[in-house]
């Protein structure tokens, strides 16, 4: 190797710094956090894109169905299929800012743990995702469901809780990796669909028992376990890998 590549490398490194001044994690993930809020209460275009995505998929359902309402496994696919749908919205975008404002370059020449721009990521994405359930689910049981079954709301929170993680983990891994290329808008969704359809299958079957129009019936413990195995097994991988990711 000649001594302008070598010079050319050790330029492109981070200066060391010394341990006690490195932030801790919880600082670091915090402060990215707080950025990306702030950036989607200004810009807007992440949440308002997939609400009104969702609302809009609810409506074409409740008049292309021809019925007055849908119950049970039915009921189920049309809600997570959409709301799938409109996460790969969220995930597009989630590190549109880093790659066109240089955010990545300061990210890894800054002291802190590669791994908490995952966490970061990974919670910005939850609450995206959470943001939408909030105004989606009720768009969904007025304009689907008859009657709208909200004694059945905390089993059904705490499935949306648990699949939430489980896309945010993985989202996190496929935006990260997508926002490399130049076509990100067609490489997220053929990476990340396939990757949720566990996910997706585990999440209705939950959800179903909760959606029929005799009354909800109890969640079946085995689909929250298969929830929870998914969100461990992609969270322990997406560790494992994140920081290769963002050395390509």
């Amino acid at each position: 190797m000649t001594s302008e590549g070598c010079s050319g490398e050790a330029r492109a490194r981070p200066t060391p710094v010394p341990e006690g001044r490195v932030p801790p994690m919880r600082r670091a993930v915090g402060a990215l956090v707080r950025k990306d809020l702030r950036i989607e209460l200004r810009t807007g275009e992440a949440v308002p894109a997939m609400l009104l995505f969702s609302v809009s998929t609810f409506v074409l359902f409740h008049f292309a169905l021809d019925r007055r309402s849908v119950e049970g496994e039915l009921a189920a696919g049309v809600l997570w299929v959409t709301l799938l749908f409109a996460a790969v919205l969220g995930i597009v975008r989630l590190f549109v800012a880093e790659r066109e404002q240089g955010g990545f370059d300061g990210f890894l020449l800054a002291p802190v743990d590669r791994t908490s721009l995952f966490v970061a990521k990974a919670a910005v994405l939850f609450c995206f995702l959470a943001a939408v359930e909030l105004a989606a689910v009720p768009a969904f049981a007025i304009l689907l469901l008859e009657p709208t079954p909200w004694e059945a709301a905390p089993e059904l929170v705490a499935v949306l809780l648990l699949a939430d993680v489980g896309v945010a983990v993985v989202g996190t891994l496929i935006g990260a990796l997508g926002i490399q290329t130049r076509a990100r808008e067609l490489i997220v969704p053929i990476l990340a669909l396939p990757l949720l359809i566990p996910l997706a299958i585990a999440a209705a079957r939950a959800t179903s028992p909760l959606l029929l129009e005799a009354g909800a019936e109890a969640v079946p413990g085995r689909w929250l376990l298969v929830l929870g195995l998914y969100d461990l097994v992609f969270g322990l991988l997406a560790f494992a890998v994140f920081d290769f990711l963002l050395e390509e």
